[in-house]
């Protein structure tokens, strides 16, 4: 549900903050005062078309925003959803999701779960067909559920199956041209031999090689230092040691540790004078492990960032060519898989097709029964359903709502009525039977009392009432009978001020409210419009 609705700059609207409850919230006023563009914003919060030119008159940008209480929602933090667009006279827009950055698309796929707008010129998610199968789903429940899930998997599989039967490698020329192709590249990574610890090693070997020189010179001044100095100065200090060593506990101490040391250093001198002679690389090893690095950079280039991703590839190429080989068995393996899963779809979209036919008929007569409570006693209601030969998301069935307002017209698709009255009531009752699996917790309706009077306007007013028990629903009208319906009622006005015009709203108080019904029912707040206005809220 709304809880915040801020709105800066639209049209005749300067800096508007509206606070939102529960229920059935009604908004009445002028005319003018700025009402559809309060709904206005709320569509384009919901990805509708943002045009540069409802920027208030000498405003360089305009924006708006919204919190919605979404305690069930992936993208809520805290309960709540914060969504807010902005568009300057430059063209430069934007649309944000909890303060983050998203596409249009993204704002309207989100917003769709959590609003539905309902106009005189609309399209709502209710008249768009390929919707029609969900709604009816949502009203069949857990019932069909699994069935819909096991489809759904198996349907993936065979779409999943269906590509790779495709992938036929053309013609046989194509077919014999992949498989040269694949057998010249396993044979070049197999005939490398390749080991996944030896390009390490060889590298760190080539890299001594390249430092031939250096190391021969620097490991000869060592070995010289070692052997003709260290050892000698360490060997005369043990000497002289050796001479004290009975003077004192602590000569003897450090005797044993300059012994330890000269056999340390003697062990590290002959190391050093081994890694001196091993310096020298003769050309024919250099050659060797500079052409052998030579070819792995070769295969990394072709095959892989890596000798484990060259070899991987090699397992891959291997499984391919054993593929294009074996390709009748292959496909007929496939083919095999296909018949299965196409037998088994079958089996359970003909088991849910007989449960939507079920479930069609009762919808069709609840919703029959809302429209003539709605003053439509001619008007039926049906849910077509057809079958098509290809598998869909849903089985083998298409679903669209058909309606008939007048004795003796044909049944119609829903979204094919003209008149605004009759779809404002069709879309009530429909809204009103799938109040109960309807994920949309809000529901808005701009003046959608357009057509309606007397007990046709109280039906709705009272339909409404009941939508309101399970979602928000914020209405514009005109009608005193809906108005007396409301749970909160706020009043839109304009006021002029240094030649510029303001809009105005306010939550108005029951006495407030019992005046306000007066006012739009005779057009003037007296005695006898109050007691009328008091009767209707004592109606409703």
């Amino acid at each position: 549900m709304i809880t915040t609705l801020h709105i800066q700059n639209i049209g005749i609207i300067d800096d508007l903050s509206i606070d939102f409850n529960e229920g059935f919230n009604v908004l009445t006023g002028e005319t003018g005062a700025g009402k559809t563009l309060i709904i206005g914003s709320l569509s384009i919060l919901a990805g509708g078309r943002f045009p540069k030119e409802m920027i208030r008159n000498g405003e360089s940008y305009s924006f708006m925003e919204a919190n919605f209480y979404c305690p069930n929602n992936e993208k809520a933090i805290d309960d709540n959803i914060i969504i807010s667009r902005e568009i300057h006279s430059n063209g430069r827009s934007s649309c944000k999701i909890n303060g983050r950055l998203v596409t249009v698309n993204e704002l309207k796929e989100l917003m769709s779960e959590v609003i539905d707008i309902h106009g005189q010129h609309d399209s709502q998610l209710i008249l768009n067909p390929t919707k029609h199968i969900s709604y009816l789903d949502s009203f069949i429940g857990k019932e069909i559920e699994k069935d819909l899930s096991d489809y759904r998997e198996k349907l993936k599989e065979y779409k999943s199956l269906k590509q790779e039967l495709k992938n036929t490698y053309g013609e046989e020329k194509e077919k014999e041209r992949r498989l040269d192709l694949l057998c010249y590249q396993l044979e070049e990574i197999e005939s490398a031999k390749l080991n996944k610890t030896e390009e390490a090693e060889l590298e760190e070997k080539h890299k001594r090689m390249q430092n031939a020189e250096k190391l021969k010179e620097n490991l000869a001044q060592i070995d010289n230092e070692l052997n003709e100095n260290a050892i000698g100065a360490i060997s005369n200090a043990i000497r002289s040691l050796e001479k004290i060593q009975d003077c004192g506990k602590e000569y003897n101490e450090k005797l044993n540790i300059l012994k330890s040391s000269y056999y340390d250093i003697q062990e590290l001198a002959r190391d050093f004078s081994d890694m001196k002679e091993n310096v020298d690389f003769d050309d024919d090893e250099r050659n060797k492990i500079e052409s052998r690095l030579d070819l792995i950079y070769s295969l990394k280039r072709k095959y892989g960032n890596t000798i484990e991703e060259i070899l991987v590839y090699g397992e891959k190429i291997e499984e391919e060519i054993h593929k294009i080989e074996n390709l009748d068995e292959y496909h007929t393996k496939i083919k095999k898989q296909l018949e299965k899963l196409k037998e088994q779809m079958k089996e359970i979209a003909t088991r849910m097709h007989q449960l939507r036919k079920q479930s069609a008929k009762i919808l069709a007569e609840k919703i029959n029964g809302q429209l003539k409570e709605l003053e439509m006693q001619s008007a039926k209601f049906e849910v077509q359903i057809l079958e098509e030969a290809n598998f869909n998301e849903n089985g083998t069935d298409i679903i669209e709502f058909m309606i008939c307002t007048n004795v003796g017209e044909g049944m119609k698709p829903l979204t094919k009525i003209a008149s605004g009255g009759e779809m404002a009531r069709i879309m009530l009752a429909i809204k009103n039977v799938l109040a109960d699996v309807d994920a949309v917790g809000t529901l808005v309706f701009d003046e959608i009392d357009t057509g309606i009077s007397g007990k046709a306007g109280q039906a709705v007013g009272e339909k409404m009432k009941e939508i309101a028990q399970n979602h928000q629903v914020i209405c514009i009208t005109h009608l005193p009978a809906i108005a007396a319906k409301g749970d909160y009622n706020y009043y839109i006005h304009k006021q002029t001020k240094e030649n510029k015009t303001y809009t105005n709203i306010r939550q108005l108080n029951e006495e407030e409210t019992i005046e306000e019904i007066a006012r739009i029912s005779s057009g003037e707040i007296t005695e006898i419009a109050k007691a009328h206005a008091r009767e209707l809220r004592r109606a409703s």
